[in-house]
């Protein structure tokens, strides 16, 4: 067994380090405080234990002394442990007492250290630390120290060093913090920052100067810059198109990062907020395979999704059984899963919808040749197998898989009530969001991934603000970013209904 220290860094997910992920997928408990982000506990496996620790201003849900014995208890019972942590786990942290307890009790650890928000969340902000011929320094100090200690930071003598100054946790203590450094020389004119949630899509920055700051709207947890430094405003994160705009995900959980992190590109907070789940059909896929046994009996293979691409090649022993037989797709999403199997579509409509493939399909030239296996989800339009069968198509359907509705968990609810877009990929994430949440929460705006998922929308009732042009989920995201998640208008609502339902029991991404 092995307990890791893991820097979490401060905040966005994508600074976590390779080798912290590679921990985190090896966790079977992962002991977390309220700095983590929740998409790095998705790292772990689904079956992993995940305590929260988290502290707060003023506050421990648990203290330190018991963090460290939950750690060394944990790690006797012979199980993996992370313990992650925001930032690095030695700067400015408690990692340093977690590894004592640890090699007092004789076990094995690894501190991994992560991206400290001393340096990542100026750079967040579009302040460098450090600039040639200005700022050639810079000090990192804590203000989280009683200044009515004997031996407290020494604030005039900082102010003495020269270059920037970095200050973490001194929200609460800043215009103390800011008189001692007054006192030690700097000019009232000085550029200071302070930047609140840094590297996170909440991320907001204040600019001012030494003697104004702690006159400012601040809280914490916020990362204080003074220096010239300061007064620089190299904005790149800030300026993202969809930066601070909470986008619901409703993609089923397992298919979530995708677009998520796409939203995340585009500066957005990714809510994950799953409305369907991806099982097996009712026979548990023995249609499926019987269907996968005969395929090379058929002339044409359909796949619609790439959930249904995905499940059909699982049980192809290779491409082999499909030798003579050509495939049509719907959707570039659908085609990459075919690719993940060496397979190539024969034939990807223009427009990501059955009507588009039947324009698209041939005629069957030969009497011999009539057959098509269509996989797909349980619940679906018949559009295309009836349109086929007028064209003179045989064509034998044959259940891929099913979508099941899924609760919404209370703090999943919560997040509902606060967000400025939802975003759904298939008629069943909007039935189903529906059901669980009526449409009085419906964020401000809806968007859509194609026509038919719009379509289902206004039949319940829902208004539609955005349908992509592509119907994948970059069309989807570029959709959004092309719109600049503008408020629809008021006239653009539709009537008020119940709050609520009845509670249930860089390349192309795949739709």
């Amino acid at each position: 067994m092995t307990v890791f220290l893991v820097g979490a860094g401060p905040g966005d997910p994508g600074l976590l380090t390779l080798r912290g992920a590679e921990a985190l997928a090896m966790a079977d408990v992962v002991v977390f405080d309220r700095l983590s982000v929740s998409a790095l506990l998705d790292l772990a496996p689904p079956e992993a234990e995940r305590i929260s620790v988290a502290k707060s201003a003023g506050r421990a849900v648990m203290p330190q002394d018991d963090i460290n014995a939950l750690l060394v208890e944990k790690a006797k019972q012979g199980l993996t442990v992370v313990r992650l942590k925001g930032g690095d786990p030695f700067v400015f942290a408690r990692g340093g007492e977690e590894a004592a307890a640890l090699a007092a009790a004789g076990l094995a650890y690894e501190v991994v250290p992560g991206v400290t928000s001393a340096i990542a969340v100026p750079a967040y902000a579009g302040i460098p630390v450090t600039l040639r011929h200005s700022s050639t320094s810079f000090t990192v100090i804590t203000g989280h120290e009683d200044p009515d200690k004997s031996d407290e930071v020494n604030w005039e003598a900082a102010a003495q060093l020269g270059g920037t100054i970095v200050i973490l946790m001194g929200i609460g203590r800043l215009p103390k913090i800011v008189d001692r450094l007054l006192a030690g020389g700097l000019a009232p004119d000085t550029p200071a920052a302070a930047i609140r949630w840094g590297t996170r899509p909440e991320q907001h920055t204040v600019r001012s100067t030494l003697s104004a700051i702690a006159h400012q709207q601040l809280a914490s947890p916020s990362v204080i810059v003074v220096g010239q430094v300061a007064a620089m405003d190299l904005s790149w994160f800030e300026s993202r198109p969809l930066f601070g705009k909470k986008v619901i995900v409703t993609r089923p959980r397992h298919q979530s990062s995708v677009l998520a992190d796409r939203l995340r590109d585009e500066g957005a907070e990714a809510l994950i907020v799953p409305t369907i789940e991806i099982v097996d059909p009712l026979d548990g896929g023995a249609a499926l395979s019987a269907a996968v046994a005969q395929a090379s009996s058929y002339d044409w293979l359909l796949l619609t999704s790439a959930n249904g691409a995905a499940r059909f090649c699982e049980r192809l022993r290779d491409g082999r059984d499909l030798a003579g037989v050509k495939i049509a797709v719907i959707g570039q999403g659908t085609a990459e899963v075919l690719a993940d199997h060496n397979l190539v579509a024969d034939l990807i409509p223009e427009r990501f919808i059955a009507e588009s493939l039947l324009e698209a399909f041939p005629l069957p030239h030969a009497a011999g040749q009539r057959r098509v296996l269509l996989a797909r989800a349980e619940v679906a339009r018949d559009v295309l197998p009836d349109g086929l069968r007028e064209m003179g198509w045989r064509v034998d359907v044959v259940d891929a898989y099913r979508t099941i509705p899924v609760e919404p968990s209370d703090a999943e609810r919560e997040q509902v009530i606060g967000a400025d877009i939802v975003t759904f990929t298939s008629a069943s994430t909007v039935d189903n969001w529906v059901t669980a949440f009526g449409v009085d929460t419906l964020p401000k705006v809806v968007a859509c991934i194609g026509p038919i998922t719009a379509d289902a929308a206004r039949r319940a009732g829902l208004r539609v603000d955005v349908i992509a042009d592509v119907h994948t989920i970059d069309g989807l995201v570029d959709a959004l970013v092309a719109r600049r998640a503008r408020p629809v208008t008021s006239k653009q609502k539709t009537p008020r209904r119940s709050s609520r339902g009845p509670r249930f029991g860089r390349q192309q991404r795949r739709a």
